[in-house]
This record gives C-alpha cells, structure tokens and sequence, in this order.
C-alpha cells in the first residue's frame, strides 16, 4: 500500500516557474512530509532555500531523489529524458516518478525502461506563463488547472492514486489520457498556435522593417495572438522536437485551411468567405475557456 502524500518525502527536479510553483503549493499547504528541490544552477538551489519554497536544496541530481517517495520531474522534455536515464538505478523499490513535461510519447516511452520496482505515471499540468524562472514562480499556479495523467500499462493503481492525491492537493483537475492522445491534442491547442504567433511576429517584422511605424498603430489584436511568440523558445524547442509527428501534422491541416482563406480572398469570393468566418466565429463562441 503506497503512502498518502502528507507522509511523502517529495523531490522536485528543476525549480523554474513550474516546479517551483509546486514546491511553494506544496510548502505552504504542509502537503507532504517533506519537500526537495533539485536545480542545475547553484543560485536556484540558494534562492529556492532562503525563499521557503524548499525543506531540502541540492544542485546534485543523484542526491536529491535518493529515498523520496515521490520524484517529480519539471524540466524541459528532453532534459527529462536525460534524467530519466541517469536516475532509475539510484531510485529506491516503490518510488513514484512523475513529470511535467509538455510532451508525453518520448517520455512515457523512456518511463517504461525504469527498473520494474519503480513507479511511473507521466504528467502534464496545462498552465503556465510567458516568463520563466524561479523569479516567476507563484504559489496556486495550478489551480483549477487542468492536469494531464498519463499512465504506463505497467502503472499501478497505488502510483496513480498518489499523483491523482498531488494533483488534487494544489487545486487541479486530473484527466487521464493515452501519451500519443495527449501529444495529437496539445499539438493542436498549444503547439500549432505557438507556430502561428511566431510566423506573424516575423511577418509583421518584415513589414516593419520597411515601415517601422506598424509598431505603434499595433493594438489589442496583435497582442493577443502573437503573445505566446515571448515564450521560451529552447523550451519549446524541446517541445517541438519531441513531438514532431503531430506538430507536422496540425501545420500541415494548418496550411490548407489557411490556403483555403486565400483562395476565397484571391477570387473576392465574399460569400464563401462569410461561410467560413462565421463558421469559425461560432466554433470560438462556444468555447467556454475555464477560468
């Protein structure tokens, strides 16, 4: 029988905006029996200590996860690959390990070569922000966040109760999907619309290139929809890279409905076009995001 989480011993591995957001919700709602932080840069691992956000801060991979309960991997996605080779020998029988990472195939693939006494459930929290970082961390980032499970077949019911407990514990919603659903969906609604904003802040770069003044009449509508084009880009390298079958697929449906537009445009087919965009304008006004 697996131990509740207020008798875990949990290490979070990499103390950016979303693990050290788990690390203060987990610190100031005394949710588990002790909480690790683990960073590659020895001024995370100092600033994550003197803040509270940690009872324990190490800068050594290796140390932080011996003996916890619970091992919560919040790195890039590859990086996570990387850990996931370098401490499954290390990792005590019956210990958890779950993730944050934004992909899941890669990474529950690499889950399922953990020797068999360890734990894996991947997991994906869907929330965050532009900036990253420690200095960007907040204690309920994750609530009433929507947050990914995706167990392995190998997953056991005591190590999805005690993620399913986590999840709970800092105010989000699980939902458990398959890894290769997880990756077709999140291609879609994350992905796709990061490649999106970052090929119209290049197009109206190219336009202000010739016309710098494009920068002062932009308004509230190129805000919004090129505002994730400021988000971390070797993170979403790691992203894309890991999830380059679906990326490619939603660009690639992407295309067409975009080639679509122009056709209609090109001709001054204003009835078509009137067909598509209120097709389109009722879509998103039926979609309630949650709050």
């Amino acid at each position: 029988m697996a131990k509740p989480l207020k008798e875990c011993s949990v290490a979070v591995v990499g103390l950016g905006l979303m693990g050290a957001s788990l690390c203060m919700d987990l610190k100031e709602g005394q949710r588990c029996r002790e909480v690790r932080g683990v960073a590659r840069r020895t001024r995370t691992v100092l600033d994550a200590f003197f803040a509270g956000a940690v009872d324990l801060a190490t800068n050594d991979l290796q140390t932080g996860v011996l003996g916890a309960d619970l091992v919560v991997l919040a790195t890039p996605a590859r990086t996570i690959l990387s850990a996931l080779a370098e401490i499954g020998e290390r990792l005590w029988p019956g210990t958890v390990v779950t993730d944050m990472g934004s992909t899941k195939g890669e990474i529950c693939a690499a889950m399922g070569a953990l020797p068999p006494a360890v734990e894996p459930v991947g997991g994906h929290p869907m929330c965050g922000k532009e900036t990253a970082g420690f200095e960007a961390a907040e204690c309920g980032l994750y609530r009433g966040a929507t947050w990914v499970l995706t167990p392995l077949p190998r997953t056991s019911p005591d190590a999805l109760a005690l993620t399913t407990e986590l999840v709970l514990a800092v105010g989000g919603r699980p939902l458990l999907l398959a890894p290769e659903r997880h990756d077709r969906l999140v291609a879609s609604i994350s992905h796709l619309p990061f490649l999106v904003a970052s090929a119209l802040t290049a197009a109206v770069a190219e336009v202000g290139d010739q016309d710098p003044t494009v920068w002062a009449v932009a308004a509230g509508g190129f805000r919004d929809t090129s505002r994730v084009a400021a988000s971390d880009t070797q993170m979403f390298l790691d992203i894309l890279l890991t999830n380059r079958t679906a990326v490619l697929a939603q660009l690639e449906r992407f295309q067409a409905d975009l080639g679509a537009l122009h056709r209609l445009l090109e001709s001054s087919d204003e009835a078509g076009l009137r067909r598509r965009l209120v097709r389109t304008q009722q879509i998103r006004a039926r979609w309630k995001p949650r709050t």
